[in-house]
């Protein structure tokens, strides 16, 4: 199953930002500023979560939902009641009104062994509950909205990433291991599971020492994407619902054939050709390094 996913060219956009760094001025507080710079000059509204300054509570609670009658807790169906009751706790809520207005979603932070600061992480947890960023059902099917679709569907979602190690090493043969597999848990297992469109990663490497003419480099090509949001195409991982997946859910035999790994769930053309000898990453790899 072939789905454009072409925003308009012309239609300002609306770009909720939300970045994880505790320190202002540090390399990710610069591109920040950059970033939100570059949407203001495109003509493009932004909201902003600054995580870190707002002091965002990233711990779910079960004080968060006081009317749960007593006895052991059930985290996904308690957010689910409130926020269908409209009791989430008011930062809960106030996050996802900014989602709700957005079309696009940018996520910017450092890459912390191997995966995003906790308040980010609890930012996750706490803003997508059940019923909202999960656990949708569609009433004419009765099917479980996600992997492309979902109440968050039509969005558009940007992962901005500084990773310390350079280059190569966060390659497919890098000791670091390939940077599209450690972030397929947030561009696929989150972003793409409640619905939204992910477009290519913006990768940042070596970022522990910059130099001025390194961070030109790397303001250049973060402002370069943000020019691009409306036109890029996004990663082109597979539908749940596009025949790709057996009842199971899991892959058919004939995509991807003798593949394994996050790799095969993306619908490039090359990833349903049989592995050659040799072996090596499909073409087609959609990170900006």
């Amino acid at each position: 199953m072939t789905r454009l996913d072409v925003m308009d060219k012309t239609t300002p956009h609306r770009v909720l930002w939300v970045s994880a760094h505790p320190e202002p001025r540090s390399l990710n507080g610069a591109l920040r500023t950059d970033g939100l710079r570059t949407l203001a000059a495109e003509g493009h509204e932004h909201r902003e979560s600054d995580l870190y300054a707002m002091g965002f509570d990233p711990v779910v609670r079960a004080d968060e939902y006081p009317v749960e009658p007593p006895g052991r807790l059930d985290v996904a169906a308690a957010s689910q009641r409130a926020y269908r009751d409209g009791t989430l706790p008011a930062d809960v809520r106030a996050e996802q009104a900014k989602l709700n207005w957005a079309d696009t979603l940018v996520v910017q932070f450092p890459l912390w062994w191997y995966g995003t600061p906790a308040i980010l992480k609890g930012w996750f947890d706490r803003v997508l509950v059940k019923g909202y960023g999960y656990g949708v059902t569609d009433p004419a099917t009765g099917r479980t909205r996600r992997y492309g679709d979902g109440m968050l569907a039509g969005r558009r979602a940007l992962v901005v990433v500084t990773v310390g190690a350079r280059g190569a090493s966060i390659g497919p043969r890098g000791i670091h291991g390939d940077i599209d597999d450690v972030l397929f848990p947030i561009t696929h297992g989150i972003l793409w599971y409640t619905g939204m469109s992910v477009l290519p990663t913006v990768v940042l490497d070596g970022a522990n020492r910059v130099s001025a003419e390194q961070y030109a480099r790397m303001s250049a090509r973060l402002r370069e994407r943000l020019r691009t949001l409306s036109t890029i195409p996004p990663i082109p991982f597979r539908y749940e619902t596009g025949g790709d997946y057996d009842d199971h859910l899991v892959l058919r035999p004939d995509r991807a054939p003798d593949r394994v790994g996050p790799a095969i769930h993306r619908a490039d053309t090359t990833a349903d050709l049989p592995v050659q000898c040799g072996g090596g990453h499909p073409a087609g790899r959609q990170v900006a390094v």
